[in-house]
């Protein structure tokens, strides 16, 4: 797969921006995944499928198929062999805080992504995706992240250092492209941690049944998809309208829901293998919307 370059949030602008913005709002997260960023370089693209995908995104009924999906993971791997990472790694209790607060905020944020994935997989396929409720009467959440969520911070997806740029490659080759996964770039901020991680998770990766729970949570995730409440209107000709290239689009897609299940195996582990870790540590509260401005959403 050629290179695709992500739109970083400084290098944001007009629609693209006015999107990050929502979407770090509405699914209550301090950053723009990987994922999203990628779809990003296709501009027009980007913004239809937010128009699609959002009215879902900020319902409860997402938030509960996403936080299912996740118990769903944790329960595939809680009789796994512990990987000992966390133990192994030369962190203080300072570093040992932080490092937790960017498990918490990936546990939160990765199932949402991956069922938002699956569900624009589904729609380019043209496959239909949501029950077809009537927009609007679904109970909504509140908007904007947890003030205790950690901030997003990356390191460079490029780092100058050799042993990260090593870890890097192999990671990308393992869990395959598009790009490092934020977690693992977020990750890299405690470079012993992210090492004795990483040589633990690989091993596993590589394993047919491994690959197999992957395929497993995949098609639960895409069966979630098609319950959501509202119609995702898109498809491959609406991005070829758009004066996008739909087979780029849809290649990046399906490149970015293969690996998306492997990366929530993956973050399992690493969750499960911290003591006293929050397994779902922060849920929506529900959105107070008043009668007359619900009534200007469903005109």
């Amino acid at each position: 797969m050629a290179r695709v370059k992500q739109v970083s949030e400084q290098e944001a602008r007009g629609d693209v921006e006015r999107v990050y913005h929502e979407l770090r709002r509405t699914m209550r997260v301090t950053g723009v995944d990987v994922s999203l960023r990628t779809w990003a370089a296709w501009p027009r693209f980007f913004v239809a499928m937010w128009e699609a995908m959002g009215p879902n995104v900020e319902t409860r009924a997402f938030e509960e198929s996403a936080l299912e999906l996740w118990q769903q993971t944790l329960d595939t791997t809680v009789a796994w062999d512990d990987l000992g990472a966390w133990e192994e790694a030369k962190l203080g209790p300072s570093q040992r805080f932080h490092v937790r607060g960017v498990l918490e905020l990936y546990e939160t944020m990765l199932p949402r992504v991956t069922l938002m994935v699956a569900a624009v997989r589904l729609a380019l396929e043209g496959q239909l995706v949501g029950r077809g409720e009537s927009p609007g009467i679904g109970e909504r959440l509140e908007r904007g992240a947890p003030s205790r969520m950690a901030a997003m911070e990356w390191v460079a997806e490029a780092p100058s250092e050799p042993g990260l740029k090593t870890v890097f490659a192999d990671i990308v080759k393992t869990v395959g492209p598009p790009g490092v996964p934020g977690e693992y770039r977020a990750l890299a901020c405690w470079p012993g941690y992210l090492e004795a991680a990483w040589r633990r998770l690989k091993p596993r990766i590589g394993d047919a049944s491994y690959q197999q729970v992957a395929e497993v949570l995949r098609e639960s995730a895409r069966r979630r998809a098609r319950e959501l409440p509202y119609v995702v209107s898109l498809s491959r000709h609406r991005v070829t309208a758009l004066g996008e290239d739909a087979d780029a689009v849809l290649k990046v897609t399906e490149a970015l829901e293969r690996r998306s299940t492997v990366l929530l195996l993956n973050l399992s582990q690493l969750v499960q293998d911290v003591p006293d870790m929050l397994r779902q540590p922060m849920p929506g509260a529900a959105r107070l919307v008043p009668d007359w401005v619900a009534a200007e959403e469903l005109r």
